[in-house]
């Protein structure tokens, strides 16, 4: 599987309550690595996807590291050095007293400075699914690419899935233009408020339908509530979450899709890929940041890996 996507610094800052304005709050802080495409990434080596490699634009500052991290991850980096911007950054504002929610500020640095000239068909040699962050969508060049990318794989027959990121963003962008943009998708995997946002619906499980008139595939992420997986205009499946004790929602959807995919490339159907990618879920949000435990973490990993045997027959 290759992903094309965001590789970014996360800043996770984990406080107790409410900001107090113009003072100080307490807080937990760490400095991570990040991004949702890399996210996905590391999640599908996870599951155990045999090979998953990665393109994405980083800053000289922090390149070795970032390359070093999805490496430890057993995902193959091809990280392009951008000469003039730094290593985007997300600080994430996690709320230890509501349910581990986190808000984001987003400087998207070099990682929405990747365009055409990046890419090369022989990417996808060996391929079979190419995966593409939604934040893409929101520079010109990222569009740009995406295009590039998505005809390179239609043309060689290679399923192309995006997962739109966020619903910030998509609102700037606009509805339909998004809906142009991703025409040659098989899978979408949209949030609620994602697919709520695309559809005009607020009814989540009607919004799952209604995008997949357009999608052939469609697993909205409903985090504590599961999962809705679509087709044709239909709902197929609700997926119940698995239950877990959240200390950080960062990278929680990241992981459903890095798992999902993973599972339809190993042979599971839409249904029981969408329950592998509950659990990861319930896994990343037990976890501070958004990746996956590192096989040199072996009390976690082993957890981890406690937890896969345990829920897949």
């Amino acid at each position: 599987m290759l992903v094309v996507g965001d590789v970014v610094t996360d800043v996770v800052a984990r406080h107790r309550g409410p900001l107090a304005p113009g003072t100080d709050t307490a807080a937990v802080i760490r400095t991570l690595p990040g991004g949702a495409g890399a996210n996905v990434a590391c999640w599908a080596a996870h599951r155990g996807c045999p090979d998953v490699r990665l393109l994405g634009r980083v800053g000289a500052e922090s390149a070795a590291w970032h390359e070093r991290e999805l490496t430890a991850c057993g995902v193959r980096p091809r990280l392009v050095v951008d000469p003039h911007a730094a290593t985007g950054t997300v600080i994430c504002l996690v709320d230890r007293d509501a349910a581990a929610e986190r808000t984001f500020l987003t400087d998207s640095g070099a990682s929405l400075r990747l365009d055409p000239d990046d890419w090369s068909d022989a990417l996808l040699d060996g391929v079979a699914r190419l995966h593409l962050s939604g934040y893409l969508l929101f520079s010109q060049t990222g569009r740009a690419l995406v295009r590039t990318a998505a005809a390179s794989a239609r043309a060689r027959g290679t399923p192309v899935s995006l997962d739109p990121a966020s619903a910030g963003f998509l609102t700037e962008l606009g509805v339909d233009r998004f809906l142009a943009l991703v025409e040659d998708v098989d899978v979408l995997l949209p949030s609620r408020d994602e697919a709520g946002l695309l559809t005009g619906l607020s009814d989540p499980a009607e919004a799952a339908a209604e995008l997949s008139r357009h999608i052939p595939l469609v697993v909205a992420k409903h985090g504590a509530d599961g999962a809705l997986v679509a087709q044709d205009g239909a709902v197929l499946a609700r997926v119940p979450a698995v239950a877990a004790t959240p200390k950080d929602t960062t990278g929680a959807g990241d992981a459903f899709t890095g798992a999902f995919l993973a599972a339809l490339l190993t042979g599971d159907d839409a249904v029981a890929a969408a329950e592998e990618g509950c659990l990861a879920g319930a896994l990343a949000v037990e976890r501070v940041g958004g990746r996956p435990p590192s096989p040199g973490d072996t009390a976690a990993a082993a957890t981890a890996a406690t937890a896969w045997n345990t829920h897949v027959p």
